[in-house]
């Protein structure tokens, strides 16, 4: 099956066409400034990078197309014509406590996804449009929404509930949802395989790390814990996010400062985090850089971070009573060795320990643990679009 996977955003869609049994991606590339002027990125398989500028995309709808009309071309397109798209697979950010799993989208789903737009106000609606546009244009394929949050609706209340209220849950549905659940999910797999037991018998940490990042404890296959929260803002300082902090810091500096709530949030998602410690950048590889260059700042925002993911790996190990191997997945978890290492110093009372040469390889799934290690350390490179695509093709069958 040729499964085309879509990820869209408010003014962005990323998109992959693959066959999920071969794992065989043809085509992929990406749509940005969509509304302003419209940029327009394909990578055929085994061929250059097509990129256009200024193509005509005042909406999804002409992104989507024009995603279509690169496939089929007749020079550099993949497929013969669309019948050969089988189903088509989108990343939904949130699905609230309606959906556990990937479904068939109907109207029925298609009213209870914007029912959650509240809860995601930035990805929601985007993911919407995405899905509009391709039912308009597609309007006899089949459509399968994947959820971000649907691997974490195993959490039991005890993990999920705040301790606010219990009728802002009754009625308003506050509690921990977290999210990056199919990239969680898809390690998750990939480490029982490496590990050659059933994941049923396996007690895993992933830890997802990039410029978005969140750590997962998952018991005999499922999510029992998470550090992203109501919203995508909670658990470990990110490239722009705070993390978790003192919800009265906000009271504070709006006070202080003259803020109202839309600025403080601005303050907490765009300028916080790595960013905003360090004042350089929330991208690793310069915080990195300029550390060894002597900014302390950069330094202290990278130790920030490694702390945080340190403290969450062991509070998880104690809340499944015990561990069998550590993830590291995502672009800083893949990539940065350096990171894995300051984060697993220390935890050899764990049985954690990791071999300094395994630990250089980056972007390979690769166990990096040392000999005598008995918590093993994995490094599995993500992969959602297949994991969209797996589920979208069952479905779709």
């Amino acid at each position: 099956m040729n499964i085309l996977v879509i990820n869209a955003g408010s003014s962005s869609l990323k998109y992959q066409l693959l066959n999920p049994e071969t794992q065989q991606v043809l085509a992929k590339g990406l749509c940005e400034r969509i509304g302003i002027d419209g940029k327009f990125t394909y990578k055929p398989e085994g061929k250059q990078a097509i990129k256009e500028a200024d193509v005509a995309m005042p909406t999804h709808s002409e992104a989507i197309k024009a995603v279509l009309d690169a496939l089929v071309d007749k020079d550099n397109g993949v497929i013969g014509s669309m019948a050969e798209i089988d189903a088509v697979g989108h990343r939904v950010v949130h699905g609230g406590e309606k959906f556990a799993k990937s479904v068939l989208i109907t109207d029925e789903v298609m009213a209870a996804i914007e029912e959650c737009n509240p809860l995601a106000p930035l990805h929601n609606p985007a993911n919407i449009i995405g899905i509009k546009a391709c039912q308009s244009l597609m309007p006899s394929t089949p459509m399968v929404a994947v959820f971000d949050t649907a691997f974490h609706q195993t959490m039991p209340p005890v993990a999920y509930t705040y301790a606010l209220p219990y009728e802002y849950y009754e009625n308003d549905k506050v509690r921990r949802y977290g999210f990056h659940g199919t990239s969680h999910k898809y390690v998750a797999q990939r480490a029982a395989a490496m590990l050659g037991k059933p994941i049923e018998q396996l007690k895993l940490i992933s830890c997802h790390l990039g410029n978005g990042s969140s750590v997962t404890a998952v018991n005999c296959g499922k999510s029992v814990d998470t550090s992203m929260g109501f919203t995508p803002l909670a658990g470990l300082p990110m490239g722009t996010r705070c993390g978790d902090i003192d919800a009265g810091i906000m009271e504070y500096l709006m006070n202080k400062y003259g803020m109202n709530i839309k600025e403080m949030l601005n303050v907490m998602n765009k300028k916080s985090g790595v960013l905003g410690v360090s004042g350089v950048s929330s991208d690793f590889r310069d915080l990195e850089a300029a550390g060894k260059e002597g900014n302390a700042r950069a330094a202290l925002a990278v130790e920030v971070f490694e702390y945080s993911v340190k403290k969450l790996i062991g509070s998880y190990a104690a809340a499944m009573g015990g561990v069998d191997a550590v993830i590291f997945t995502a672009g800083v978890g893949e990539n940065g060795g350096h990171n894995r290492a300051n984060i697993t110093a220390g935890l050899e009372f764990m049985g954690i320990k990791i071999d300094a040469e395994k630990n250089k390889i980056r972007g390979e799934e690769i166990d990096i643990s040392a000999e005598g290690a008995t918590v093993r350390t994995l490094v599995i490179p993500t992969n959602e679009e297949l994991m969209i695509a797996i589920d979208t093709a069952a479905l779709a069958k």
